[in-house]
């Protein structure tokens, strides 16, 4: 503050805490003839100034006669004669501001000046139109002013009504061990600052700069509380892990799927993340079900190369491409799963599941339906039953089919399939469809189920049936297994929720399993017969006597044209 830079009455005794000190001071030169004047005053020849003889008495450290008594006086010993004189040589140092006296009397002298010649025509004096003087009407000539002081600078106020902006920087340093001394190391005039950081020294035995502000700035990711009542003064506080900063005093959440930036300036999205098919598990998943497609594709072939042999023609041509179908269709559902969540994408996985199982279960459903109605049918009548013929077995099974297709259009137009983002943790982004989350995959799965549980039921009532006749053996065993394979599932799909590329992965696997084990189950050893033993492929209309001479009495009435057959009987080696 220029109110004590470079006043001794602050340095005195302080001089080490003073020391380093860059301050302000106003401007000023010196007035010209001040101190010719003030040199020769004393309290003989100075009466007007009341305080004059305080100040001769601190100066000589006496006591002039029959003075007042001040706090300081009183404990001067010896008596001031009046014939001490001032001199720079015994402590004489001229006040510095005097020049803003001196252009304050003038600002006011010129403003008189100007009022009095606009308004008195001349006349010597204070003419009437000056008195009383108005305040308000002086204030507009003292802004006008403008003259060259006692001291040599030109004097003019501001727009603001402020003096001209002219500043010494001064600093208090240590010269020498023990030595401090106020310097002028620069000036601001105007809008120019000229500062010789060259003279600047915060301390005499080091050069380094110390840090004097209120508050450091804050970090990175750090927002400021200012204390209250200080603009320049703060607390720094952290903001959290998920937040940024908004402005300098203001955290932010980023919100879900969002991170911030390394500046904790901007919130960025977190890469999406979704089952892809370069992680382990998932090339595990890809692999199974490459190899299912294939050997699907191979039974596929053999079936259409020897389309018209008793084993293809026995086992149901027309329902074996269909089962095949759909397992084509299982298979390739890893892939789907694979695929890129969208709403497109999530729709397709929805359809594909429920569509591929109710293909293979309607199949098998109708299959074991005629098997089983042929033998029952066989125990009470000659009559050959209703349904049985190519034809109306594809008409049965497409019907079923049918039943889950319209299940899943009112489902979708409930629930339309859509993907989401999930997150499970607040650094987790993941992309999955919704069905995911509300385990409506299920849903999709209620309508195979049944057929499952039927043809189960259909595995269990036929399982009687001569050994010859081991289709329905083959059923029943396929469900079997695929009964054990669900039930495994169903658990692990729950317990892997959280972990959305293990949980699908787990789906596409027992999938995958299902589609494997009615694969083998009922297509393998017709395939072994066809290639392997091509002697066995051959029509038996009749069983050994025997062996099945009972079955024999029942069929023997039953036409035995090829839509009737359910199954080839082969001769035993």
């Amino acid at each position: 503050s220029d109110g004590w830079s470079a006043r001794n009455l602050v340095s005195d005794g302080n001089e080490l805490e003073v020391e380093g000190t860059i301050s302000i001071q106003p401007k000023a030169n010196p007035v010209n003839g001040f101190d010719d004047y003030f040199l020769q005053l004393t309290p003989k020849n100075n009466f007007r100034n009341p305080w004059f003889i305080e100040y001769w008495e601190a100066y000589f450290k006496c006591k002039w006669p029959n003075s007042q008594a001040t706090p300081f006086n009183q404990f001067y010993k010896r008596n001031c004669n009046g014939n001490e004189r001032m001199s720079y040589e015994n402590g004489y140092e001229p006040e510095k501001q005097l020049q803003f006296v001196s252009d304050a009397v003038l600002a006011f002298g010129y403003a008189f000046k100007a009022m009095h010649k606009e308004l008195c025509n001349g006349e010597r004096g204070l003419c009437n139109q000056m008195l009383p003087i108005d305040g308000t009407l002086l204030l507009k000539y003292l802004k006008k002013v403008h003259f060259v002081g006692l001291s040599g600078d030109r004097f003019q106020f501001t727009k603001n009504g402020d003096g001209p902006v002219r500043y010494n920087l001064i600093h208090f340093k240590q010269i020498e061990p023990g030595v401090f001394q106020w310097i002028n190391v620069g000036t601001y005039e105007g809008e120019r600052l000229n500062l010789d950081l060259n003279k600047v020294q915060f301390h005499y035995s080091s050069d380094e700069i110390p840090v004097s502000v209120c508050s450091l700035p804050c970090n990175k990711g750090q927002a400021k509380k200012y204390i209250e009542g200080e603009n320049c003064c703060w607390h720094c506080f952290d903001c959290t892990k998920y937040q940024i900063l908004i402005g300098e005093t203001r955290c932010s959440d980023c919100p879900n799927g969002f991170l911030p930036d390394e500046e904790k300036l901007n919130c960025i999205q977190i890469p999406e993340e979704y089952v892809k098919a370069d992680s382990l598990i998932a090339i595990f998943a890809i692999g199974f079900s490459s190899i299912g497609i294939l050997f699907t594709l191979y039974v596929i072939y053999v079936f259409l190369r020897y389309i018209d042999t008793p084993v293809v023609r026995a086992s149901g041509r027309e329902l074996s491409f269909v089962l095949l179908i759909g397992l084509i269709m299982c298979f390739s559902l890893t892939f789907i799963l694979l695929l890129k969540p969208s709403d497109i994408v999530c729709g397709i996985q929805q359809l594909s599941i429920g569509i591929s199982f109710a293909l293979i279960y309607s199949a098998i459903l109708t299959q074991s339906n005629r098997i089983y109605r042929i033998f029952t049918s066989g125990k009470k009548t000659a009559k050959r039953p209703n349904f049985i013929s190519p034809k109306s077995q594809l008409i049965i099974c497409f019907t079923l089919v049918l039943i889950q297709l319209i299940f899943l259009l009112l489902w979708f137009a409930f629930s339309p399939p859509k993907a989401i983002n999930l997150y499970l943790k607040r650094e987790d982004n993941q992309l999955i469809c919704s069905s995911n989350v509300t385990d409506s995959y299920f849903i999709a799965f209620i309508y195979p189920i049944l057929l499952i549980i039927i043809c189960t039921v259909y595995a269990i009532l036929t399982r009687k049936i001569p050994e010859a006749f081991n289709e329905s053996k083959h059923i029943g065993f396929t469900m079997y297994t695929t009964c054990i394979i669900w039930l495994a599932f169903v658990p692990i799909y729950f317990t892997t929720k959280t972990n959305i590329t293990l949980n699908l992965t787990t789906m596409s696997i027992a999938i995958n399993f299902s589609a494997t084990v009615t694969l083998i189950c009922l297509f393998t050893p017709k395939i072994y017969i066809i290639l392997l033993h091509p002697e066995r492929n051959v029509r038996q209309s009749l069983m050994p006597f025997t062996k099945y001479g009972s079955l024999r009495k029942q069929c023997s009435s039953v036409p035995t044209n090829s839509t009737f057959k359910t199954e080839l009987v082969v001769q035993s080696n």
